[in-house]
């Protein structure tokens, strides 16, 4: 599933084609993907011009001149395409643009999503209301981390991966920073200590800047609106490695917890 930063990459890549156009056409061919498509996202968004692009957790944002917010989720498979040579079967959401562009998005396992709500009801909107702070602003600190999980018993990978703590966090990226501040995903949330979660917060914060910069990670169907692939995959230091070296020497392990595969070092990981 597309994570924080493939949707960060993919709502960068939208921006110059989307930014400052007036929409012509926007035409949803099916009437749902994960949930319903508001039967008035058509009349709403066409005739808008769009005003700002933005991401919340794993959601894009695109607001209007209306007061309106697009609102898309990538789901499993999702992917915007730009100018594409031909409309695909999976091509559920049809854009274009008074320059002549034309956007689709395309999702084969129809896990996304495409809602619309008034700007000021942003907040409110369901997915939003108990999300806790993006990951990588100022509100998301070692202090608010140790004070969100003193009494938490549970894992501390199952706690970054609860949206309620840190918005937009996913199992890729988590496991990464849990390596990169050598904490085990095992260890109760109530038992780290406070300079530890900094590192911790500090390791979170460094992997999701890196994987944006190199355009997210090549996972199954995920690749960029212009059709590259993200290549922070290259730069995994344990996802993905079971049996492999860690930098430490020891090997890289792989367990399921929750049906997730979480990839960790023994060795280094305390």
């Amino acid at each position: 599933m597309p994570e924080l930063p493939e949707v960060e990459t993919t709502v960068a890549g939208l921006r110059p084609v989307l930014e400052g156009q007036r929409l012509t056409m926007v035409e949803p061919r099916r009437a749902d993907l994960r949930w319903p498509i508001p039967v008035d996202l058509r009349q709403r968004m066409t005739g808008a011009v769009v005003t700002s692009l933005g991401r919340r957790a794993k959601y894009g944002l695109i607001e209007t001149d209306r007061g309106d917010v697009m609102i898309f989720h990538l789901g499993m498979s999702g992917r915007w395409r730009i100018d594409p040579e031909e409309i695909e079967k999976h091509d559920h959401l049809l854009v274009e643009t008074q320059s002549g562009r034309r956007l689709t998005l395309n999702d084969p396992r129809r896990f996304g999503a495409l809602d619309i709500v008034r700007r000021e009801n942003l907040g409110h909107y369901r997915p939003f209301v108990a999300m806790g702070p993006e990951p990588l602003g100022d509100d998301f600190t070692g202090g608010y981390l140790k004070a969100a999980t003193k009494d938490r018993k549970a894992p501390i990978k199952q706690i970054l991966l609860d949206q309620r703590t840190v918005a937009g966090l996913g199992n890729i990226y988590v496991c990464e920073a849990l390596h990169m501040a050598g904490i085990s995903p095992g260890r109760k949330g109530a038992a780290i200590s406070k300079p530890r979660y900094e590192r911790l917060v500090a390791a979170i914060k460094q992997v999701l800047i890196a994987a944006i910069a190199a355009g997210g990670s090549s996972l199954r169907d995920f690749v960029q609106p212009d059709g590259e692939l993200g290549y922070f995959s290259k730069d995994w230091r344990v996802y993905g490695r079971e049996g492999e070296a860690c930098e430490c020497g020891g090997p890289v392990l792989r367990r399921v917890d929750s049906g997730r595969s979480t990839f960790y070092c023994s060795h280094c990981q305390k």
